[in-house]
């Protein structure tokens, strides 16, 4: 019997066939408009294979996979927008990393706290696995993102070349050593935690027949493909979003924003889903894990293509940015520590994001 051909196979293709047909042209709003429906189109697909290939390969392999998908977006569109817009995009990389940090702690956390406690009351986690994130974040943050404000060797917030170098084998590092922490030496620490009544879902969850080898192929290769529309998508949308962000009269740093925000709308998705089925280990995986990989993995590539990239790479946080960052430390460990939460945690760092958004627009 011949399985139906779905939209979440359809779409994938259609975005990367629409891709090669209006690359390189100049887009009027009709093309915007397509590519920007088709962007959407090829992110939720993305988000249905990856956790259809999550499914397959089990917790917290399927988390990782995602994270590791949305950074290889990430990464390529701040090299992309770097290499075309030269000086004017000096601050781009550390503008995108530090929004992707902001959005995942504060905005996809806090939307996973606050679904989950508003169904259980109370969410429950494993305080050692998210404990175990969070000190890796703010140990990368800190390496890549604060110290070339203090640094002395290179005028302006920026690295010299050797700190860049240690920075960026520092960070890959790190990455690859919670890695092998989530999915080897302690895996139990980040595997969900059933909820208050929750039991039953559990063991009927375990109990489901996982994908085929073939459909989780079927689906890893569309996830690529639907990956590399969504790249190429959004970067022939890039000028119309500089344009637009030029036109409501906000910083050109806001660009880092809607970049980040749109990179990570498969994340943000995923994790929601995990939320309302109860999974908030799996939220907080999602969240957590995009934040390392955005900088684990963004910063060693964006130091490689400095190379070749011309102009300054300011990676160096003002002094809003700064405590913003601290604020957001602080609060997420008081969240993750006791290993439940409540709606308040939730909307704390809901707010946290909200004071970020307003305050790149009103700097």
């Amino acid at each position: 019997m011949i399985k139906p051909v779905t939209w979440t196979a359809v779409m994938p293709l259609l975005a990367l066939v629409v891709l090669a047909l209006i690359w390189g042209t100049q887009l009027g709003p009709l093309l915007v408009a397509l590519a920007a429906a088709l962007l959407v189109g090829a992110v939720l697909a993305a988000v249905h294979h990856a956790e259809v290939v999550a499914a397959r390969v089990g917790e917290p392999f399927g988390s990782l996979v995602l994270a590791a998908a949305v950074t290889v977006i990430e990464v390529a569109l701040i090299v992309e927008l770097m290499a075309s817009g030269g000086s004017e995009t000096a601050t781009l990389a550390r503008d995108t990393v530090f929004a992707a940090v902001i959005i995942t702690t504060n905005g996809i956390a806090g939307l996973s706290l606050l679904m989950g406690s508003r169904r259980y009351g109370v969410t429950l986690f494993n305080a050692e696995g998210s404990g175990a994130a969070l000190a890796t974040i703010t140990t990368l943050a800190t390496l890549s993102l604060v110290l070339p404000a203090f640094t002395t060797s290179h005028v302006g917030r920026e690295f010299s070349p050797g700190q860049l170098a240690f920075a960026a084998v520092a960070s890959l590092g790190l990455y690859l050593l919670f890695v092998f922490t989530q999915t080897f030496r302690h895996r139990d620490f980040f595997l969900p935690v059933a909820q208050r009544g929750q039991k039953r879902l559990f063991e009927d969850e375990s109990h489901a027949e996982p994908p085929s080898v073939r459909s989780a192929l079927t689906s890893l290769t569309l996830l690529v493909v639907a990956l590399f529309a969504v790249v190429g998508l959004a970067e022939q949308e890039s000028p119309a979003v500089e344009r637009a962000v030029t036109a409501a009269g906000f910083p050109q740093t806001f660009v880092g924003v809607v970049i980040a925000a749109l990179v990570l709308l498969p994340e943000t998705l995923a994790a929601l889903r995990a939320a309302r089925r109860g999974r908030i280990q799996i939220s907080l995986n999602l969240a957590y894990g995009s934040a390392l990989a955005s900088i684990g993995l963004t910063i060693p590539a964006i130091a490689l293509a400095s190379i070749w990239l011309r102009g300054p790479l300011v990676l160096g946080l003002g002094p809003v940015q700064l405590v913003l960052l601290a604020l957001t430390v602080v609060i997420s460990m008081l969240t993750v520590v006791p290993g439940r939460a409540t709606r308040l945690q939730g909307e704390l760092h809901l707010v946290l994001l909200a004071a970020y958004i307003f305050l790149a627009v009103n700097p």
